[in-house]
């Protein structure tokens, strides 16, 4: 059986399927999707059982459960170099750490197909990125989202790229890597300092978002501390500015994370559209600046990591940029 890509297609469970793993499911289904690609798609919230979203690979699919598969149209194969300004902060011959800009998406993809970090990195570098991160999205190892600003370090080399690679996939637990962000967020959690420990997943019923899941969730635990607060009369805090330290890496985890615990950041669309009218409670002018702020007010402020050829610990920090900048200092001033 062969599918058309940018169709979805359906796969009922036969008694002769039961127990498979779900990639391997579909890999068996669609003749020309290899069981990496089918575990790719699984986990970007492309597959659903039974109407309800799955991002298990390893989950065995059951006899008479309807699978059903998405695979987007593919975007162009190789992204074309575009002159467009970097923040570099550092670059030799394998790596490159850049400040990204908010508003900058990481690599293409369906609707974003240019005036990605991608695109002005292969006008940048020309033909030194490395090709192990696909050609898609060469030299990427770790990302950002679109509205978060921050360091990101991008491989310039395979052998840089699996260096660093496997610094991430540790995210700092045992080894080198060290990344700090600066979140703005509303109230103030209970504790000046701790961990969120809940395990993340895609939303059941929207696969853009992600939700805690208790069960069948991946493990995630993002670490705070509170560097200030921020008071409309003595001892009310209507807001504070967290460093926050991921112990894992998951997609919008930080977000998520403190929208779960009741402090959602300032601004953030996806998860905390619901607190915007808090904006209300606050006097002019800061009033108009965090209604109008436009994005989550998140910053990767701090990044460190092994070099993986020289073996020197290098370490960078960057304040937020100018709009976060100017939102603290409003916030400050109450």
């Amino acid at each position: 059986m062969v599918d058309e890509p940018g169709h979805q297609i359906t796969v009922d469970v036969g008694e002769s399927d039961s127990g498979a793993r779900l990639d391997v499911f579909i890999a068996r289904a669609i003749e020309d999707l290899s069981r990496s690609r089918a575990k790719a798609l699984i986990l970007s919230g492309m597959v659903s059982i039974d109407s309800a979203i799955s991002d298990e690979p390893k989950r065995p699919v059951r006899t008479g459960e309807s699978v059903s598969i998405t695979r987007p149209r593919p975007s162009p194969a190789i992204p074309t170099g575009e002159a467009i300004p970097l923040d570099i902060v550092h670059e030799d011959d394998d790596l490159i750490v850049v400040n990204k800009p908010p508003g900058m998406v990481v690599h293409p993809a369906p609707g974003h197909t240019s005036g990605t970090l991608v695109n002005a990195l292969i006008h940048h570098c020309r033909d030194s990125l490395s090709g192990i991160g696909g050609v898609a999205r060469p030299g990427i190892v770790h990302r950002l989202d679109k509205d978060t600003s921050g360091l990101m370090v991008v491989a310039k080399t395979d052998r840089a790229h699996a260096g660093l690679s496997s610094q991430f996939a540790d995210h700092g637990r045992s080894g080198p890597l060290e990344r700090a962000y600066l979140a703005l967020c509303w109230g103030v959690p209970s504790r000046p300092k701790g961990a969120i420990d809940a395990p993340l997943g895609r939303a059941a019923n929207n696969r853009e978002k992600i939700e805690v899941k208790r069960r069948g969730g991946r493990e995630a635990i993002t670490h705070y501390t509170v560097t200030d607060r921020f008071e409309v009369t003595k001892g009310t805090a209507i807001a504070s500015l967290l460093s926050c330290r991921l112990e894992t890496g998951r997609t919008h985890q930080i977000r998520v994370h403190l929208a779960a615990i009741g402090h959602p950041v300032i601004g953030d669309p996806a998860y905390g559209a619901g607190f915007a009218t808090k904006a209300l409670l606050l006097p002019e002018p800061p009033r108009s600046r965090v209604a109008s702020f436009p994005r989550q007010a998140l910053h990767a402020s701090l990044l460190g990591f092994e070099h993986p050829t020289t073996r020197q610990a290098l370490r960078f920090e960057r304040p937020p940029p100018e709009d976060m900048q100017a939102l603290i200092a409003a916030l400050k001033s109450l």
